[in-house]
């Protein structure tokens, strides 16, 4: 089989820095910590909360159990970049290079058709936000994490760092050091969002860290679901991605968190995500991973109370010199509580794909059900997939189960749907498609179609 080759050039475009407010240099110091500080006129407890996370995270050594980080050169890299000085729910008001760049994404169209809210980040910060009108009379609060910061500070700080503190790892402390941009989400107790609400994450500068802080509270009874999309140009040298999400889905509430992301081949993506799940709560994380250099991202849901549950559902695809490092984390806390994880996973030309999950029952955590399935799909023969399963069950009155499966797309596959009139490329497609079909199956309609055209694009070449 002819090796298959990405075309990103939908993705791969860049605007020059030239004309940006503020561009920092490379390097990080406290000083440039307590400058972002600074920049943004926080409040003194803010300014502390980044510096002690400065601290811890300069004394943690770069984890070595995962994919290899070892060239990651945190001195190369620039941690804040402010293209405008607009920030703006006029579509028409974004300088044009960057109202450009978000049309030929066609996030425009997406807002019009089936969003009820879009947020735009253009390197570290937010330059684009609209809610429906409709759901700010209900009480919905959705804006970025520096807004939010200013207008709702009692609510932001009963909550930051709470689900994720800055010392749970090194790259979530980098985060809370440096961090710019992301969605704020308040959902009041009883309110369903009738459409999901988008965000949209691009990093355009060469050498760019983007450090995005996500909050989404949903208050008891409450109903929403968030889609995040990302993307990067490529350039020769590596840039760096890692944001820090945090849920709390109170009694009763839905929160259901997706992303579609298509980072290019020279960024390291490395993400911390995390729920907490109340009383008959239920967390889902849908989450697709393509592109990137390397990717470590790992979503959690901490069911606290009894009845919470969780679902998470993932998809990685790996090409040549790309390492998908994925998998997550169920941690039972709570009686009567249950998780589902499935992982899809898709290598080609080299590339790598690795499945790494925790499901953990506490003692006293009586009548948990948890399960866990594990399918990789491998094109060639030099190419690899992993799975590390960790399993801590410290309560018998438990169900728990796990399954893997490898397999490769095989000549006779090909040649059954060929002899059926279809292409080499469009069997490959069908094949591939109908591997991811229950991942597609749970993203909204417009989504799911351009899902599926950006996963025939990565196909494109497989035939000489």
């Amino acid at each position: 089989m002819e090796k298959i080759e990405f075309d990103y050039s939908k993705y791969d475009f860049k605007n020059s820095t030239s004309k940006y407010k503020i561009l920092f240099n490379e390097g990080l110091s406290e000083e440039v910590v307590r400058r972002i500080s600074k920049l943004k006129d926080e409040p003194e407890w803010m300014t502390d909360f980044r510096t002690n996370a400065y601290k811890f995270f300069v004394k943690r050594p770069v984890p070595e159990w995962g994919a290899d980080l070892s060239k990651i050169n945190f001195e190369n890299i620039t941690y804040f970049a402010r293209a405008t000085d607009k920030k703006t729910s006029n579509w028409d008001d974004l300088p044009e290079d960057i109202r450009d760049t978000y049309d030929r994404l066609g996030i425009p169209e997406a807002e019009k058709k089936s969003l009820s809210g879009v947020e735009v980040m253009y390197e570290s910060e937010v330059v684009y936000n609209s809610i429906k009108k409709g759901l700010e009379e209900l009480g919905v609060i959705f804006c970025d994490t520096d807004t939010a910061i200013k207008q709702y500070p009692e609510l932001v700080r009963k909550y930051f760092g709470k689900v994720i503190s800055p010392n749970d790892n090194k790259f979530a402390a980098l985060n809370s050091a440096v961090w710019s941009g992301g969605s704020f989400i308040y959902v009041p107790k009883g309110v369903k969002v009738p459409m999901p609400l988008q965000a949209y994450f691009r990093i355009n500068a060469a050498n760019m860290g983007q450090f995005e802080r996500t909050l989404i509270i949903a208050d008891e009874g409450a109903d929403v679901t968030y889609i995040e999309g990302c993307t990067a140009p490529v350039y020769s040298k590596d840039s760096l991605h890692a944001a820090v999400v945090e849920v709390i889905a109170h009694k009763n509430a839905h929160v259901k968190y997706i992303t579609v992301q298509n980072w290019s081949s020279d960024v390291y993506n490395l993400v911390t995500k995390r729920a907490f799940a109340y009383e008959n709560a239920f967390v889902e994380w849908i989450d697709a991973n393509m592109g990137s250099k390397v990717t470590e991202k790992y979503p959690s849901v901490y069911l606290m109370e009894p009845g919470a549950k969780s679902n998470v559902l993932s998809v990685a695809l790996a090409n040549k010199g790309q390492h998908q490092d994925t998998g997550t984390k169920a941690v039972h806390l709570a009686p009567n509580t249950s998780s589902v994880i499935r992982s899809k996973s898709i290598c080609l030309n080299g590339g790598r794909t690795t499945y790494r999950g925790l499901v953990k029952v506490k003692k006293g955590a009586t009548d948990v059900k948890s399960s866990t399935r594990c399918d990789a799909l491998i094109f060639d023969d030099f190419s690899r997939t992993d799975t590390y399963p960790y399993m801590e069950i410290d309560e018998e009155e438990s169900t728990i189960s796990h399954e893997a499966s490898v397999g490769k797309i095989g000549d006779e596959q090909l040649f059954y749907l060929e002899s059926r009139g279809l292409s080499e490329l469009e069997a490959i497609n069908m094949i591939v498609l109908g591997f991811i079909a229950e991942f597609v199956d749970e993203l909204p309609i417009e989504f799911a179609v351009e899902f599926n055209r950006l996963i025939k694009i990565n196909m494109e070449g497989a035939v000489g």
